[in-house]
Parts: C-alpha cells; sequence; structure tokens
C-alpha cells in the first residue's frame, strides 16, 4: 500500500486534471459542451440505450442526464424511439448528425492530445492509458464505494476490506 503522502500528491494531481479537461474542452465545437460530447460517445460506445442506463454509465442524476440530454437532441444529434419492450420508455440512440459531430469532436480531442503530448513516448502515452483505465476500474469496484461512503477518518472494515 502506499504511504498517505503518495495519496495526498495524488489527490493535488487529480485536483489539476481539471486545468486539462478545461484545456480540451477548447477543442469542442462551440455549441457542444463537454457533457454533450460525453453523451455522443457512450451512445456510440454502447448502443442505444434508457435515459435510466446513460445516467448510469455517466454517474449523474437522471434529471441532470435529461438536460445534457435534451440539449443534444435539440440539435439532431440523438433520435429518441420507442422502446419495443417497454411502449412507456424510449430508447435514445446517435443520429448520423451526431455520428458526424462525434467524428469531428474525437479527431479534434485527438489533435489536442497529440499536440500537448507531442514530447511523450508511445510507451509513456500507452502506459497512462492503463494506468487510468485501471484507476478508472478501481472506482468501479464495490470495495471503492463502500470506502466512499465512509466517513472521513472511520476506522470500520467491511467484508470487502478484510
Amino acid at each position: 500500500m502506499a504511504a498517505q503522502t503518495q495519496y495526498e500528491e495524488l489527490a493535488r494531481q487529480l485536483s489539476a486534471i481539471g486545468a486539462v479537461k478545461r484545456e480540451l474542452s477548447r477543442a469542442l465545437p462551440q455549441d457542444c459542451p463537454p457533457a454533450s460530447a460525453v453523451v455522443l460517445m457512450l451512445l456510440d460506445r454502447y448502443g442505444q440505450m434508457r435515459m435510466s442506463k446513460l445516467a448510469e454509465l455517466m454517474t449523474i442524476d437522471t434529471s441532470v442526464t435529461s438536460r445534457h440530454v435534451a440539449h443534444v437532441e435539440a440539435r439532431g444529434w440523438i433520435d429518441r424511439r420507442p422502446d419495443p419492450l417497454d411502449g412507456r420508455s424510449r430508447l435514445l440512440r446517435l443520429s448520423t448528425r451526431g455520428e458526424t459531430l462525434l467524428a469531428q469532436v474525437t479527431a479534434r480531442y485527438t489533435e489536442a492530445l497529440a499536440t500537448h503530448l507531442s514530447d511523450w513516448s508511445d510507451d509513456d502515452v500507452g502506459r497512462l492509458n492503463e494506468l487510468l483505465a485501471r484507476l478508472r476500474a478501481s472506482f468501479d469496484e464495490p470495495r471503492s464505494r463502500d470506502c466512499a461512503a465512509r466517513p472521513a477518518g472511520s476506522t470500520a472494515r467491511t467484508p470487502a476490506h478484510t
């Protein structure tokens, strides 16, 4: 297990990632905020889905997801269709216009990353990808949610921690 000071430095570095995200968001088209790009990316990656599934993937409340979906739908980037399994529900899917925009967004993000990381080796970029994927996966584990739910300073251990 890493030393406490390493976790403190990691917390500082993760806080600084906000600046990286802001810089990358400048590469987005004017009417496509980062959350809209995430909606499009998730629909592209996972295919059509209900609003509740999208909210789960975005790890945000359904009401917030609904606002993001309304934004992308108003621009014609997604379609809503009746769910054949439940006519009361709607399935969201990427439209042709959304696919075109997502291709632009992907190209712009890729170019921005390539520009900012031009002095990095392929191995360094690959390692960063691996470590970020591993970090994300660690927060997807039930044990991580148990830790986050405990008050700061709590020493209570759950079965997952023993």
